[in-house]
Parts: structure tokens; sequence; C-alpha cells
């Protein structure tokens, strides 16, 4: 069927418009796609950075704050490192300040004074027993106090008479000699007790009851004792230990045991938590174990707070001597107190003209006072050096206000 006029125009419009768009979208410089958002209000077509920056966890400090919280600023840059010997290890009790507490006499236990975990005084009653033994050495003591004040009563009527001219010195002898053997006795009954923690006699109390005693401060780590039950003399009811410090103990392999000694620095950083501390090495055995053939070391720790918990798995570092001829040069390197642990990863803390900024870092080689830096530092940069713990503590608040 053949259009109308009508239709013939309206034709006509749609193709010239068609024609006219054509040519606008074509024409140089002309945008092909306009930008659109996303339900995020994030518009698609944008230009975006060639990099995304990361996140820096940065710390506001004026001089006087950095002044006051003795934070000491120094430079990255090269320096001279001998390299650590790196070994595994796990912190141990003190065996020096460990003890096994025993009651020495046999008896029933009428009390139990401390728990688990508590921390005592030395002297403080652990636990009370009832003894027949404790007793009779009691009884013992008294009666031989008894016989000694008779025995120098006598004395004391002999040596009067025999000054007198009235008894014969022979009597006299004789009553000095029965004042010597019964002090003798009684002496001898008192040091019983003595050794047993038990020499002071009670004023009106019962004869039979003994005290066991914490030999030392410490905190107690084993219980065996319950009230009631019947304990043996040598009975292990409680193990004592002093955590004020504590050992690192190591095992020493054989392409080390020339090389580890006693009394060379070394560093403790915990596997877990990240933290460390520098001692000394107190002790290499001589003897290497059977099945591990190594030798077992140890370094002993201050452990304030009770920071370092027996059990916990280290890395020990030992730093052999710089003459040996193993020192290296590295390009960059900070002190070992200013590298943090932050989110799991090593940081330091960088100087900005605010304060501070935590900075990534990659590390290398350590001698246990300076740490090699691979990564994440350039030279000259200043750094926190010491007391840059002020430094993470005011993190840590800042983050705590941002959770919140």
């Amino acid at each position: 069927m053949k259009p109308t006029k009508k239709q013939t125009i309206a034709i006509a419009a749609i193709v010239l418009s068609g024609a006219a768009l054509a040519a606008f979208i074509l024409r140089p410089g002309a945008q092909t796609t306009a930008p659109q958002e996303t339900a995020h209000g994030e518009k698609h077509g944008a230009a975006e950075p060639a990099d995304h920056a990361e996140e820096v966890q940065q710390a506001t400090f004026s001089e006087a704050q950095i002044k006051t919280a003795a934070i000491t600023l120094a430079a990255a840059g090269p320096a001279p490192i001998v390299p650590a010997i790196a070994l595994a290890g796990e912190i141990r009790y003190d065996g020096d300040r460990t003890a096994h507490v025993v009651p020495r006499l046999a008896g029933m236990v009428e009390s139990v004074n401390a728990e688990l975990g508590q921390q005592v005084k030395k002297g403080q009653v652990l636990a009370v027993l009832s003894s027949r033994e404790l007793s009779d050495l009691r009884s013992e003591l008294l009666s031989a106090r008894q016989r000694q004040s008779l025995a120098q009563t006598l004395l004391a009527r002999e040596r009067k008479l025999w000054e007198e001219r009235i008894s014969a010195e022979q009597d006299y002898l004789q009553a000095q000699q029965h004042a010597n053997e019964a002090g003798i006795a009684a002496r001898n009954a008192q040091q019983k007790l003595d050794a047993l923690g038990a020499g002071a006699l009670p004023g009106s109390g019962p004869l039979n009851r003994y005290e066991v005693r914490a030999p030392f401060d410490g905190t107690v780590l084993e219980k065996h004792i319950a009230a009631g039950e019947a304990v043996k003399e040598d009975a292990n009811i409680f193990t004592l230990s002093d955590l004020s410090s504590v050992w690192a103990e190591f095992a020493v392999t054989a392409p080390h045991l020339d090389t580890v000694r006693v009394g060379q620095p070394a560093s403790v950083q915990s596997v877990s938590s990240g933290a460390s501390a520098i001692g000394t090495v107190a002790y290499v055995g001589a003897l290497l174990g059977e099945q591990t053939r190594a030798a077992t070391a140890r370094i002993r720790l201050k452990n304030p707070g009770a920071a370092w918990r027996p059990g916990l798995f280290v890395n020990v570092s030992v730093f052999p001597p710089a003459a040996n001829g193993s020192t290296a040069a590295v390009a960059v390197a900070v002190r070992s107190s200013a590298v943090h642990t932050l989110d799991g990863k090593a940081a330091v803390f960088v100087r900005t003209p605010s304060g501070f900024a935590a900075r990534t870092v990659t590390l290398g080689r350590s001698d246990g006072k300076l740490v090699e830096v691979l990564s994440g530092l350039a030279a000259g940069t200043q750094y926190a050096a010491d007391g840059s713990f002020a430094i993470k503590a005011e993190l840590g608040k800042s983050g705590n206000e941002h959770a919140h």
C-alpha cells in the first residue's frame, strides 16, 4: 500500500534526526559514555588514581610531648651488623627459684590456705597438718627442758654444798655431768624440731599442729593436697616458683656448638606476641641429647609483671663477637628498640611535621642492638629510636576512639 503524505513526512523526519545524532556522536572530542552512578554513589567512567595509597597510622605529638615522653630521634642509615644465630626455644621456670614443698612430717590435713596461681610471701602458712610424730617430738623437748632445769638446780645445790665443805667433790662433779647431759638432750630435741620448721612450741595450742610455710616469695604452680586427706612426709603437696625471673631454654645444634658461649648477648622474642627482651647466655650444656643431638642452653630473663609465661615458645638470637670476622655492612639499619609489631607486621615510627607515622618495614639481619631494614625505609629518615612505646600507646588510644 502506498504511504500517505503524513507518513512520508514522519519517516523523513526520523531519518534526518538519526543522521544528526550520528554526526554529533562521531564529532571529535565528544564523550561517548556519560558517567553513571552506582547504588553507592560512585561514578564509573571517571579517571581513577594510578595507585592506591595504604592507610597510614599517625599520632600527633608536639615537641613538648616528645620531651615529656623521653622519645629520642635517630636517622636510619648504613651500619655494621654481626649476623645472629637464630634458634628456637621455650620459656621455663627458673630452676634456682622453683621448689617442691613437702611437709617433712606425715599427718592429716586440717586446712589448706593456698590456691593455684596465688601469690604467697616467705613464711606464709600454706597448709595445716595434725601430726602424731610432731606431738611426740614436742613432748620430748618439753621433758628434756624439765630435766635440764632440774639438773641445773641440783648442780647449784651440790656446788654450794661442796664450797661449804659439806659434801664431797665427787657429788658436785657428778651433778655437773648430769646437767651437761640434760642440756645436750634438750638441744638435740630442739634441733629436731628446727629441722622440720616447727621449732617454736605453741603457747597454749595443741602439740600436734604443724604449719607448712612458703620457703620464699612466689606463685603456687601446683597443688596436690586437700583437707581431710593423709599425706606422707615426702609428698609433693605444692610447687612454688618465683616468676620474677625465668629461663629462656633453647637447643644449640651441632653446627653452632663452637660459636654459642656463656656470656654472649642474646635476644628473645615471643612467637605469639612479638614481645622481645635482651639477655645473656647463662648456661650451655656439656652433653648432647640422644634424640636431638643438641646441647641445652638457657638465658635468664627478668620477668616484671610475669609477662614471660612458662611454656611460651620463643625465637632466640645469639650474637657472636664481632672479632670472628662475620660483621656485615648493611645499607639501612635502625635500633632494635624502634621496631614494633602493628597488625602483625613490623613497623617503625617515622617523624612527621605533626608527630609520628607508622611505617611498615621488612627486616633482615640483627645483632640485638641494630636491625637491618630491607624495604620500607630510606636512609636518612628520622625515626623514634627510644621511648617509642608511648607512640604505640597513643595509636592504641586513637584506634579505640575510632572504634567507638
